[in-house]
């Protein structure tokens, strides 16, 4: 090998400190597992870009998770924990950036389909199921927030998620079509679509999407859970990122057009006989969409509710979020 081919060899084996340098997640890196950067396609040909970890000194196939989550959120947020944490617990799992958002592709950028990123958890089944640590017999999925509700609609579209979790869960069809807590009138919605239908003929003329306002400013007399949002989402302390939507960006103004018609939880009961488990806060606002969730979801079903946890506090509370329920949860049923 010549001294450049050399060179070349070893810059592409990071070292230890190069990898603790590069490291662009809101949490601490775990010892306790291996983690690498991938990519991978979904059905529309959009490339996402994710996290893998890995138990070290794993031994055979492993049972595997695929996260998502918050709507908003990137992968280096609360779904990379939850990732990190289950690989700590022997999981292999992949945090992933859906389409739009993030490092994954997709054009125009900020926004959402209830179609595709669902689609998003079905292609990070199809990319663990492709890995040689991994049983494709034995992968679950966990939807954090508005991804939860994208989780749920995959589960029961996707015969190959033999478990589903979601934690803090959001149904963003149901939020966006009916405002919260179902408040939205007839003659409400009516001048909603108006509005949209008349923002597309604005975007239609720049061509291009506008963007909404920067999420989570604060200006004064927001809502207690707007305030928790921004606590979270805003403080580079706790959960900021650069890339992230809610931390740093906005949706586009016509977001909404996609979920107003297709609501996600349509066929949440045929997820059955496979598991379905959903956490939520006690003091979370957003509670009643998980509630409602269960109500739906036939047998085998739970609804763990966290005493005193606020909607965000699933996001990074360690101590709050039910890590170990979730452990069993994924233990027992993807044997």
């Amino acid at each position: 090998m010549t001294g450049m081919a050399l060179a070349v060899a070893i810059s592409a084996e990071p070292t230890e400190a190069a990898d603790q340098a590069a490291w662009d997640k809101t949490f601490p890196k775990s010892e306790k597992v291996e983690h690498r950067k991938v990519t991978f396609k979904n059905r529309y040909g959009i490339t996402l870009s994710a996290d893998v970890y890995q138990p070290k000194n794993r031994n055979g196939k492993l049972a595997a998770i695929a996260v998502s989550g918050p709507f908003g959120a990137v992968k280096e947020q609360s779904s990379g924990l939850y990732a990190q944490t289950m690989a700590e617990r022997g999981f292999v799992t992949l945090a992933f950036d859906p389409s739009y958002t993030g490092e994954s592709g997709g054009e125009p950028r900020h926004v959402a389909s209830p179609d595709i990123n669902t689609e998003d958890f079905s292609a990070a089944v199809d990319f663990l199921g492709l890995q040689p640590s991994v049983d494709r017999n034995r992968i679950g999925i966990i939807g954090i927030c508005g991804w939860g509700g994208m989780a749920l609609n995959a589960a029961a579209v996707d015969q190959r998620i033999k478990a589903v979790a979601t934690s803090t869960m959001y149904d963003m069809s149901r939020v966006m079509s009916k405002g919260y807590n179902d408040s939205m009138t007839k003659e409400e919605r009516t001048k909603s679509l108006e509005q949209l239908g008349q923002q597309r003929w604005k975007d239609a003329e720049n061509g291009k999407p506008e963007l909404g306002p920067i999420y989570n400013e604060l200006k004064g007399g927001e809502p207690q859970f707007m305030v928790e949002y921004a606590d979270y989402y805003k403080k580079r302390e706790r959960g900021f990122h650069p890339r992230a939507i809610n931390s740093n960006g906005s949706w586009t103004v016509t977001n909404p057009l996609s979920f107003m018609n297709l609501p996600l939880l349509t066929y949440v009961a045929e997820i059955s006989p496979r598991p379905v488990l959903l956490i939520h806060g006690e003091k979370a606002h957003s509670r009643y969409f998980s509630e409602t969730a269960y109500q739906a979801a036939a047998e085998p079903k739970e609804l763990v509710i966290i005493k005193g946890a606020n909607h965000v506090d699933l996001y990074d509370q360690v101590n709050l979020i039910p890590f170990d329920k979730l452990t069993e949860f994924f233990t027992k049923n993807l044997k």
